[in-house]
């Protein structure tokens, strides 16, 4: 350990892993460091024993559950867009050659205290009851438009300017209900408030058209989601993989690193005795505990059952999203389910959970609209967690800082400050220049 190196990582998170990926592929000599003696940190997947470790500490699984090897439970549940960063970062690194995939069943939303799933195709949408008839004509049109657009070809922009035009004059423009705007803003353009209709269309557009694009990517999808087998542990992983590849260290079970400074300019991390010198310093926000705040916190609910979700049509694995005038709230929640078939429980059980950013003091309650709908439980646990933030960029600290994850169950605000954090450590933008796509059972 008592060596130099260009870059030390802190943390085997899922953003902190990617970088040290990326990094390693950029030839820069990585050494990376985790206090725990497993992979993942926040986001990893604990088998059924270390699940009721963390939330009953002392209490031993009960034998119905089936073996505690065949879960991998994911502290932070999400999936991946098929044609969003996420998947384009693993096609840049070709990580994708260590993962499998598992096409997700179906996207949901829910609307006037119903689930209804959101249309993946033209049939489907004539087919749907989130619209009425001639909604489904208006709503028709707009969606035309938006797969049209092109920023670069003007004829296809039909006189609107979407930089200037907000998204709710845009609505208004095709003379979109409130019901509709808010399963297309909500389950589409995935915003976890009502923030952006005041804001510039374009965003709003182009989340949309990503929706679309991920939906046809692979022949046959009922959603626009993907998902790793055996969970999402598996990708921390897999980039760590890469990283050892191209020569980056690793160091696991290692409780006593802190991060060294001098003149307010992080140089390296002491070890006990040990000392590794580096250029700069990258890691999730438990190590850097005077350098970052926090600007929320995030409930989860995570349930065991033995059964899918009624009303998604038996569905293996799905998402649902709770919009936030369809339970009051400032803002969205969200359910997402998997099962056996992706290699996370025991046979014939389902794993939900159910997140939402916290507005109150009372985090089971705020959690109770999407608890409703998942029928019987066996076993429940709610966690609380900070979500943090650095307080400044790290370019003049040389101490890069990784944001807490939100309560979304998709990769893309996860992406996007990986690929934030890569552009301010390397001072460029990273090519996401589309591969060939990934293979994916349905």
């Amino acid at each position: 350990m008592n060596e130099e190196y260009d870059v030390i990582v802190l943390g085997t998170g899922l953003k902190e892993c990617i970088i040290s990926g990326l990094l390693s592929v950029d030839k820069k000599k990585v050494l990376h460091v985790d206090r725990n003696n497993y992979y993942g940190g926040e986001s990893a997947s604990l088998n059924l024993v270390q699940l009721f470790e963390r939330f009953r500490a002392g209490a031993a699984p009960p034998p119905s559950l089936g073996p505690s090897r065949d879960y991998n439970v994911d502290m932070v549940p999400k999936f991946m867009m098929a044609n969003g960063k996420l998947v384009r970062v693993l096609l840049h690194t070709d990580v994708v050659k260590y993962l499998e995939f598992k096409a997700v069943d179906g996207s949901y939303v829910l609307q006037k205290g119903k689930i209804h799933k959101v249309p993946a195709n033209d049939s489907e949408a004539l087919r749907s009851p989130l619209m009425g008839l001639f909604e489904k004509r208006r709503a028709r049109n707009f969606f035309l438009y938006v797969q049209d657009y092109e920023e670069s070809d003007p004829k296809t922009h039909k006189g609107l300017d979407l930089h200037r035009m907000t998204m709710a004059e845009l609505y208004k423009y095709y003379d979109l209900t409130e019901d509709t705007q808010d399963f297309i803003g909500h389950a589409l353009a995935l915003h976890r408030d009502d923030a952006y209709l005041t804001q510039s269309a374009m965003p709003t557009v182009l989340r949309i058209k990503l929706y679309h694009e991920s939906l046809f990517r692979y022949e046959g999808l009922n959603s626009p989601y993907l998902y790793p087998r055996y969970g999402l542990g598996e990708l921390p992983q897999a980039f760590a993989r890469l990283s050892a590849v191209y020569g980056g260290t690793y160091m696991l079970n290692q409780p006593a690193v802190e991060v060294m400074y001098e003149n307010g300019v992080a140089v390296g991390i002491k070890n006990g005795a040990d000392v590794a010198r580096a250029k700069l310093v990258v890691g999730d926000p438990s190590y850097f505990p005077d350098r970052v705040r926090v600007v929320g916190k995030v409930v989860r609910a995570i349930a065991i059952m033995n059964h899918p979700i009624p009303n998604t049509d038996n569905a293996h694995s799905v998402q649902i999203i709770l919009p936030q005038k369809q339970t009051g709230r400032k803002s969205d929640m969200y359910v997402f389910c998997c099962s056996y078939a992706h290699n996370v429980a025991a046979k014939d059980k389902w794993l939900a959970f159910v997140s939402t950013t916290m507005e109150t003091a009372n985090p089971e309650a705020e959690l109770s609209a999407g608890m409703a709908l998942l029928g019987p439980v066996e076993e429940k646990f709610i966690e609380v967690r900070d979500i943090c933030e650095p307080v400044d960029d790290g370019t003049k600290d040389q101490a890069f800082i990784s944001k807490g994850y939100d309560a979304t169950t998709h990769f893309e605000t996860t992406v996007d400050d990986v690929l934030d954090m890569y552009r301010r450590i390397t001072g460029r933008d990273l090519d996401l220049t589309a591969k060939e796509p990934v293979q994916v059972e349905a």
